[in-house]
């Protein structure tokens, strides 16, 4: 009987593997469901450089018209009003990573029940996922610290496009109206307003942060960290988690919407999901991190952009294989022309407010 088989770097095989694994990591990610190409997409994808030559996407926004208009005793010639435009710009590189591992000749190979190779791709799986969530996270909450934990070392964790503060005092709120994060104390938690005032936030911004439709319905969706939905779950006050559970995720039909799969429940027209990527705090003299606070982050649509290579999409990846020391050894590569980075117009944040508490373990 004769089989089809597929060896290293069988051209068949590094297409079909480029395309595992791209789908794979996305979804071993929360930030998933919100990539679309159109405008009702949190994450919007650009996908000029996916068509053609260059390194980076601009585009822009146009501001509502203001004028008073003219009436019947008015001059309306002279009087028109200029358009006001204003752009932002993602780029795009190359990031990736190599596992290296003993091939399918070896001892090393014959001592376990698995397949090295496999392990190598399923590593570089949450390789990706890792780094894709990471790197949303750090752009939307303004992950902007220059020193200790969980700080971005490079831009090799933000997307390959520097991340930029949240916009003082319009797009970021502070538990129990703290101007810092480092002055936030552990009677700061986030509690339910919280997500009430960063709404309010949003539609009284210029220009508003418009919320995405899901169906017929305007939503906004914000994350949390761990630490922030503990401090939401166990709060027992009037008004407060217990007291909107049993309203949470009512009206209307939502199974089939990604956006709340896994959705700790929904508030006043906003989506509550929790991830652990949320970032920590910034200091606002030092730009060290604050470990005791955490960034959570009401998005709004196109609240960031990501853009991709020719040749590379978010369901493909490039993939390749080397064997080398007469085919005893193997290293396994994974990476992808691409960028990501919060919307930014005429210095101010295009559609998140970032809501800063404190957040520590629970024992």
């Amino acid at each position: 009987m004769a089989y089809t088989s597929f060896g290293v770097n069988d051209a068949l095989a590094v297409k079909l593997w480029s395309k595992k694994l791209a789908v794979e990591a996305l979804k071993a990610t929360e930030i998933a469901p919100l990539i679309g190409e159109d405008s009702n997409s949190i994450i919007q994808r650009k996908t000029e450089t996916s068509k053609g030559s260059g390194d980076k996407v601009t585009f822009g926004l146009r501001m509502q018209l203001s004028g008073d208009g003219f009436s019947e005793s008015d001059t309306a010639e002279g009087n028109g009003e200029s358009l006001t435009l204003y752009s932002d710009s993602v780029f795009i590189n190359e990031l990736g990573h190599v596992v290296g591992v003993k091939s399918e000749n070896t001892i090393d190979q014959q001592r376990v029940p698995f397949t090295l190779r496999e392990e190598a791709k399923d590593g570089l799986v949450d390789w990706w996922g890792k780094r894709m969530s990471v790197t949303f996270f750090n752009q939307v909450c303004g992950m902007t610290a220059t020193s200790g934990t969980g700080y971005p070392s490079s831009t090799k964790y933000t997307g390959l496009n520097a991340a930029v503060a949240p916009t003082a005092s319009t797009r970021i709120l502070r538990a129990g109206s703290q101007t810092t994060d480092q002055a936030l104390t552990s009677s700061n938690t986030f509690t339910l307003d919280l997500v009430d005032k960063a709404k309010e936030m949003a539609k009284v911004a210029t220009p508003q942060i418009r919320p995405i439709m899901i169906g017929n319905r305007k939503k906004y969706v914000m994350y949390l960290h761990p630490y922030q939905v503990t401090d939401l779950r166990t709060n027992t006050s009037t008004g407060q988690w217990l007291d909107i559970q049993k309203s949470a995720m009512m009206g209307g039909d939502i199974s089939k919407n990604p956006i709340y799969s896994g959705a700790l429940g929904e508030y006043n027209e906003v989506i509550l999901r929790e991830s652990h990527d949320v970032t920590v705090g910034v200091h606002s003299t030092t730009a060290a991190t604050e470990t005791d606070v955490r960034r959570a982050v009401l998005l709004g649509a196109q609240s960031a952009v990501v853009a991709f290579g020719q040749k590379n999409s978010p369901s493909k990846m490039r993939w390749n294989e080397e064997l080398y020391d007469h085919k005893r050894k193997l290293e396994v590569s994974a990476w992808s022309i691409w960028g990501l980075k919060k919307t930014v117009f005429n210095s101010t944040d295009f559609g998140t407010v970032v809501v800063s508490t404190y957040a520590a373990a629970h024992t």
